[in-house]
């Protein structure tokens, strides 16, 4: 199982509380994560990543093990911390402006 941390925006969307945890099939990935998020949580489809094209939204960004994943490209394994259960995969909403 896959621990996963929402922003508290998705969480409300989700009607969520708190940690999530995901079966993930196959080694774990971002992709892998966001795929069986999605298919568990239908409302977050084109919330995180682009419907059609599957990549993340500006302004979010993923974590986990202490780095940012953000641009990993979505087959990369994620640590073994978070594939264990360890660690969580996170989600954030970046903050911008000046």
């Amino acid at each position: 199982m896959i621990r996963v941390v929402l922003p508290a925006h998705l969480r409300t969307l989700a009607k969520v509380s708190g940690e999530l945890l995901l079966e993930v099939e196959g080694p774990p990935t971002p992709g892998g994560v966001l795929d069986a998020l999605e298919a568990r949580y239908p409302v977050l489809r084109g919330t995180i990543r682009d419907h059609v094209t599957l990549a993340r939204r500006p302004y979010v960004r993923f974590f986990a093990c202490g780095q940012d994943l953000s641009h990993d490209p979505p087959g990369v394994p994620l640590p073994e911390a978070v594939a264990s259960g360890v660690e969580p995969f996170i989600v954030l909403g970046a903050v911008a402006g000046g």
